[in-house]
């Protein structure tokens, strides 16, 4: 249930700060949506994976640790990312 690598360079190009940036919490945070999507609709077929439910629970919390550093941090550029990313509907 990894992100496919392609997908993952596309992810970070887009998501990306500056060249070679892949560590900054924009980056972060999409990858753990892009993890999040799968694991959802993995969760969807598979009912009683648990282990894989703790998993989807402890990578939602982590996003929104890095989504609290980042509002803190500069608004902005938390504004433009949920925005982009489709989150706080």
């Amino acid at each position: 249930m990894a992100i496919e690598s392609s997908r993952k360079a596309e992810v970070i190009k887009d998501h990306a700060r500056a060249e070679g940036d892949n560590g900054s919490a924009e980056v972060q945070i999409a990858l753990l949506t892009e993890d999040i999507k799968n694991l959802t609709e993995h969760l969807k077929i598979h009912k009683k994976d648990f282990s894989t439910r703790r998993g989807l629970l402890a990578k939602v919390g982590r996003r929104s640790r890095l989504l609290r550093y980042l509002r803190n941090k500069d608004v902005n550029r938390y504004r433009e990312l949920i925005a982009s990313l489709g989150l706080r509907r």
